[in-house]
């Protein structure tokens, strides 16, 4: 079957159990500052994995897109991506592992119609206090796994928490097992000795290339104590998340999942096109569709390169695409069109807006490649600045960060123009540039609006005051365009053309702390969707919502003050929140502003 084939049989599988279908969430979280982009299926689904409850019931199924920007430096093997589609089904405290496991076991050897002999599944071997998964491994040999085909790893590898490992989890948190299904495509197709692991002995969970994982089941079953131990959890819910692009491969045998119908047509342009014959050209083939398919979806969600957070990721992939292009000596200007085209007939069904925004995705990548190459005329002349000398790893690091160089294309630059290069130091250097990174990260994590607590539930509210006071001061046409919520402050962007007077800031704000002095009442319901927006809630992000929705109404139920639809965590009344005080305003471009406020 093909990828749209796929994708609507998973999803016609889960609804014969009863599962109902959400519709993706956007690529950019619009609630959550934790994290740039939606990186898998289960996280906008936390808070009903905690205990909140959904519109849609006990049973959930979808197929999310998700990019994971910490993917980048590995795609070019046969199996990593930064963008891809995650499928996945949740059981909200319904169903757990014997049901998980032989359905997933169904729908892919009835289904998909995959070899029963080529599946091997990955189970929890225990970790201190927590006994190895034995129900799962039941489970697996019932349904006519062999016990070679069923492989123990320990809390690394087969342990979820969004701490890590059972020692690193704290008090509070939840956790579990879970179990992992590879397909393996036969010692024919072992890339071990052609990877960094060649001195290695190869298993179902190494990364020679050979077994490919194509899902995981999550079974959230414990919670963390205050004294260490651990206790069930009353209601235990499954997460399974499983790469759409990857169970595409073993439905088609095919190890490389970029030989698939999803890239086959976009690649067989860049191939006629290639005018190198080497092995690394396979390497830069993959790196282009890879990064030229994640812009694609991000400029659909309205993303513009920039040099800050979503827009540095996307500048960033369509540069890395320019660079793979001059390796190869592709004119990426002349063929660019053609392979967004492709991409775009390819993903038209199950995404028909991105017919619709064809031609800006195209003009928005060929506006940055153009600009790149201005760029890389002044990278080049760096270079050849260097004549007579040795560019040393930390110099051709920072060309790297400045210019968008990868190593060897400073090498091959260089070396054509008898230029020597040493790049002993190149990877100290990012290596502590990621450090550095991953360091900012959870900066941005400690203060997200996952950890519900309770300042950030009262800015959380509070943004729905403020939406309400700028309609109200400003005009029917203001649109809430995303939210970032710290411990410390709320930032608000909307749509309006113009900076606001102090006036207007003045009145905005007495507004929001009147209706706190009312301590009016905060109140979610589960309505029907379409019923909800014609009692005039507010649905202003780009996500497609489902048939029954979160509505949080502040207020009078009749005569609400506000009424949106949302996700929580909110305050009961708006009594609690305090005074709020806005702090600063600032354009974003493009008829965009953002307000900060805090509380005081």
């Amino acid at each position: 079957m093909d990828s749209n084939q796929l994708r609507k049989a998973y999803i016609d599988f889960f609804q014969s159990k009863q599962h109902a279908v959400i519709p993706p969430a956007p690529l950019i979280p619009t609630d959550d500052p934790t994290t740039l982009f939606t990186s898998s299926g289960m996280q906008p689904l936390v808070p009903f994995l905690k205990g909140e409850s959904h519109p849609m019931g006990a049973r959930l199924v979808n197929s999310q897109p998700c990019f994971r920007a910490e993917d980048i430096d590995q795609v070019g093997d046969n199996r990593h991506t930064t963008f891809f589609e995650m499928l996945g089904n949740w059981s909200l405290g319904d169903y757990f592992k014997p049901e998980q496991l032989s359905w997933f076991w169904e729908f892919l050897t009835q289904v998909v119609h995959l070899d029963p002999k080529r599946l091997h599944v990955t189970v929890f071997k225990g970790h201190h206090q927590i006994q190895n998964d034995q129900e799962t491994h039941q489970i697996w040999r019932d349904l006519g796994l062999p016990e070679d085909h069923i492989h123990y790893y320990d809390a690394t590898k087969n342990w979820w928490s969004r701490a890590g490992t059972p020692d690193k989890m704290p008090p509070g948190e939840i956790g579990g097992p879970d179990s992992e299904v590879f397909y393996d495509f036969g010692p024919e197709h072992n890339f071990h000795q052609q990877s960094p692991f060649a001195d290695q002995t190869c298993h179902v969970n190494c990364d020679c290339g050979r077994y490919l994982e194509i899902g995981n089941s999550v079974f959230m079953q414990y919670i963390k104590q205050k004294d260490g131990t651990f206790k069930p959890l009353p209601k235990q819910n499954v997460d399974f998340g499983g790469g759409l692009e990857r169970t595409l491969a073993a439905s088609q045998d095919q190890p490389d999942i970029f030989q698939t119908d999803i890239f086959n047509k976009p690649r067989t342009i860049l191939e006629e096109v290639n005018l190198t014959n080497t092995d690394k050209s396979v390497r830069n083939i993959r790196v282009i569709l890879d990064h030229l398919r994640g812009s694609i979806f991000m400029i659909n969600e309205s993303i513009k390169p920039s040099n800050k957070l979503q827009g540095y990721i996307l500048r960033k992939l369509i540069r890395r695409s320019v660079l793979h292009s001059k390796l190869l000596n592709i004119d990426l200007d002349v063929n660019l069109g053609l392979v967004v085209k492709e991409f775009v007939s390819s993903y038209s069904q199950a995404f028909p807006s991105l017919n619709q925004k064809q031609q800006e995705i195209i003009n928005t990548i060929q506006e940055e490649v153009s600009k790149f190459n201005q760029t890389l005329k002044q990278g080049m002349k760096k270079i050849l600045s260097h004549s007579g000398s040795t560019i040393t790893g930390r110099q051709a690091f920072d060309y790297y960060q400045t210019y968008g160089f990868p190593p060897e294309l400073i090498q091959e630059f260089a070396q054509e123009n008898n230029i020597q290069v040493n790049l002993h130091g190149f990877d100290k250097a990012k290596e502590k540039h990621q450090h550095q990174s991953r360091t900012a990260s959870a900066g941005m994590f400690k203060g997200g609006l996952a950890d519900h607590s309770e300042t950030v539930t009262k800015l959380h509210t509070a943004t729905h005051l403020l939406h309400t006071a700028l309609r109200q001061v400003l005009g029917n046409h203001i649109r809430q365009e995303g939210s970032n919520i710290t411990s410390k402050r709320l930032r608000f962007d909307f749509a309006h053309p113009h900076k606001l007077t102090d006036q207007q800031i003045q009145t905005i704000e007495s507004q929001i702390n009147h209706a706190i002095k009312q301590d009016l009442p905060v109140t979610k319901t589960i309505e029907d969707r379409d019923q909800a927006l014609k009692s005039g809630a507010l649905a202003f992000f780009k996500e497609t919502y489902p048939d029954q929705v979160s509505v949080y109404t502040i207020g009078d139920s009749k005569h609400p003050y506000s009424k949106e639809f949302c996700g929580g965590p909110h305050v009961s009344s708006t009594g609690q929140i305090g005074t709020v005080r806005i702090t600063k305003q600032e354009s974003i471009g493009s008829g965009k502003r953002r307000i900060y406020a805090v509380l005081s």
